[in-house]
């Protein structure tokens, strides 16, 4: 299923003076932006209307059968028709963008109506159509989220229906027992592969022996079977206090690996905001992200993000890998984990999202080392930011906890744009406030 789009045209009657100017042919601009649209994003689909008044707006709105469009792009190719206003109050999610010279001055008038009523718009002013095509897309990441399936493997938890809304993100569980039931039933000889090929792809291995890599690999072929059986698109478990409570025979962490190695997403701790986080960037870049405690460091003016989970393949599926070693998990010293040795000089984005409070996290920094230090978790990225006091100050862990969700690539503005869509309340970590 494609993510379908109404695009709306605003349009002056025949005859009337105003910018750009005079009979300005709506028309002909609309086929063109169509065009655009279709070309740069193919797997979306595209509708449109040409509207002369708030009334022909209103009237579509109240006639347009179910099901509605997945997104509104207003496209301003008229002034003072105030139709935007009118997608901005009653449609969701809008995006508004200005045909610059035929809609400018009634952008400024939306953008200002959309701050002072905190709508959930995003509005786009620029020559680059680029911009637009961005903004669009954010549309597409909206409905994967809302379609998507994340399975928590967890004796404790208790699903909650605040924790993915305003996403639409469905939320599934089972118990320990039944992802043991999984691990029994793995085929031996796939479980001798993906150890085999962990073990030869790692630029070394420190603690675990070959029969813990081994368990490992049973485990991901348990989260792996668990998934396909419940058609989900990422998984999170509870590993510390399954673990600790002799409930999983291996720890998820090599497993979670090569989900997000694969263009899948693994999650640690039945940590579902974050989870939502790592679908969120997969969806947004094609890219997997990892999960974190980060540790702030204002004399270097760093903050460094610490798990035992990462990826080694931090620009897709498809992209180059970089090295990893196979180590135990941190705290304990039992198991098998990853320390991916991450590429440096790189921008990423780190974010996290809390949907019971309707709030969002971001801040952005630039890869400068792999710690090596036996204390915390194995992977330890280390990040420049415009200055690290700033960012803890803001931190706000009563809010969205210690956990964020990091990706290489600047995706600032598209996070916050898509913040913007759901109507969150957005906190930009390493600004002052």
């Amino acid at each position: 299923m494609k993510t379908r789009v109404k695009v709306i045209f605003p349009a002056n009657k025949p005859g009337r003076p105003s910018w750009p100017y005079i009979d300005y042919d709506v028309a002909k601009k609309s086929e063109e932006v169509l065009a655009a649209l279709r070309q740069e994003l193919p797997e979306m689909q595209f509708e449109s209307s040409v509207l002369r008044s708030i009334e022909e707006a209103e009237q579509l709105l109240e006639q347009e059968a179910a099901p509605k469009p997945d997104g509104y792009l207003v496209y301003m190719t008229a002034l003072w028709t105030n139709i935007e206003e009118v997608f901005a109050r009653r449609a969701h999610p809008v995006v508004i963008s200005d045909d610059l010279y035929a809609g400018s001055g009634g952008i400024l008038s939306a953008a200002s109506v959309v701050k002072r009523e905190n709508l959930p718009v995003v509005t786009v002013a620029s020559s680059d159509f680029g911009d637009t095509v961005k903004a669009v897309r954010l549309f597409d990441v909206m409905r994967k989220l809302r379609e998507a399936r994340i399975l928590v493997v967890a004796d404790r938890f208790q699903l909650d229906e605040a924790s993915v809304d305003p996403l639409g993100t469905t939320v599934v569980q089972i118990d320990s027992e039944k992802l043991r039931n999984y691990y029994e039933e793995a085929d031996e000889a796939e479980t001798r592969s993906y150890q085999e090929r962990w073990m030869s792809e790692a630029l070394k291995i420190v603690e675990p022996d070959a029969e813990e890599i081994l368990r490992s690999a049973r485990m991901y072929l348990a989260l792996r079977g668990a998934m396909q059986e419940r058609d989900a698109d990422a998984i999170t478990v509870d590993c510390l206090g399954l673990y600790n409570a002799g409930k999983l025979l291996a720890y998820p962490c090599l497993g979670f690996f090569q989900l997000n190695n694969d263009g899948s997403t693994g999650v640690c701790e039945a940590d579902v905001p974050s989870t939502l986080c790592q679908l969120m960037f997969r969806y947004l870049s094609g890219r997997p992200a990892y999960v974190s405690d980060p540790v702030i460091d204002t004399a270097s003016n760093q903050i460094i993000y610490a798990h035992c989970v990462a990826t080694n393949r931090v620009f897709g599926p498809d992209g180059p890998s970089n090295p990893f070693i196979i180590r135990s998990h941190a705290e304990d010293g039992n198991g098998a984990s990853v320390q991916s040795l991450m590429p440096l000089g790189h921008t990423v984005t780190t974010i996290k999202i809390n949907p019971r409070e309707k709030a969002f996290a971001v801040h952005n920094g630039r890869t400068v080392a792999n710690v090596n230090d036996d204390k915390a978790c194995r992977t330890k990225l280390a990040a420049e930011v415009d200055d690290a006091r700033t960012l803890m100050e803001n931190y706000h862990n009563e809010v969205f906890g210690w956990h964020r969700v990091t990706c290489y690539g600047d995706y600032r503005k598209a996070c916050m744009n898509l913040a913007k869509l759901y109507g969150l309340k957005l906190y930009q970590e390493d600004k002052p406030c």
